[in-house]
């Protein structure tokens, strides 16, 4: 029974890594990567009280653009 469990766990643990892997080397994942490093920036000046200067100026026009209708 333990050499079974043993089995299953170390055959887990190599489909978890080769998933991984793959995930890790899609452009999805760097894609997410960027959006969260950027976000987390944002959410850290807005706490810090700063103007946040990585707002997107597409997002602004667009939003004022809503505003005005």
């Amino acid at each position: 029974m333990k050499y079974r469990d043993g089995i299953f766990a170390t055959i887990a643990l190599a489909l978890t890594s080769v998933a991984l892997a793959g995930v890790v080397y899609t452009d999805a994942y760097s894609q997410a990567a960027s959006a969260e490093a950027s976000g987390v920036r944002a959410l850290t000046e807005a706490a810090a009280g700063d103007a946040i200067a990585c707002a997107d100026t597409a997002m602004l026009s667009s939003a004022s653009d809503t505003v005005q209708r």
